[in-house]
């Protein structure tokens, strides 16, 4: 399983010095205001829309990546492909797309809708919450990542097989496995069933 650090020289030099703005939703994912990222995320959490993206390569492996040491928010943990926040307004496709280049440094080849799944994650590490509607996206991707270092610690593209025991030897976030599961329809019908999923 070979791994991709991430590079320094991929750091953009344009970082948003205002506040990210996260949208609020009710339990049926209907926009009902905004909050600023960190207060959304303090406990108890309040409920807002986030974003699922799990990429695949021609084998049918997962680019998993781990989260950069620096986040505020579960660093050093793995996790899915990419998994972010839309901008109130933002079609979470769109956000989808554009975080996974922002992160990543590739465009999705394929990347389509795969449900919904809301959680109530807390994270006993940083003491923050993941009170989340999260939109699922599966899809292709031919491009080697180019990781931005702020935001990945490094990549890996694996196995059904593989990721199961990594699993059980790395920390992964705490709303991986959720995440995954809710996606696992979707996956088995973009791999086919010999990739395991």
């Amino acid at each position: 399983m070979p791994t991709t650090p991430a590079s320094t020289a991929d750091v953009s030099s344009n970082r948003a010095a205002a506040p990210i703005m996260l949208e609020l939703v009710d339990e049926n994912g209907a926009t009902i205001g905004t909050a600023e990222k960190l207060s959304a995320h303090v406990p108890p959490g309040r409920l807002h829309r986030a974003f699922s993206v799990f990429l695949f390569d021609g084998s049918g492996r997962l680019l998993i990546q781990q989260r950069a040491l620096g986040k505020y928010h579960s660093p050093g943990v793995w996790s899915n492909t990419c998994c972010g926040h839309p901008y109130p307004g933002e079609a979470p496709l769109a956000a989808a797309a554009r975080r996974t280049a922002e992160e990543l440094g590739v465009s999705p080849s394929m990347l389509s809708e795969a449900g919904t799944v809301r959680y109530n994650h807390p994270d006993p590490a940083s003491g923050l919450v993941e009170q989340e509607y999260n939109h699922l996206f599966v899809g292709l991707v031919r491009a080697e990542p180019k990781p931005d270092p702020e935001e990945v610690g490094e990549t890996a593209f694996v196995t059904a097989e593989e990721l199961a025991r990594l699993h059980g030897e790395r920390p992964f976030s705490s709303w991986f496995m959720t995440v995954l599961d809710a996606a696992r329809p979707a996956i088995r019908e973009l791999t086919g069933p010999s990739a395991g999923w």
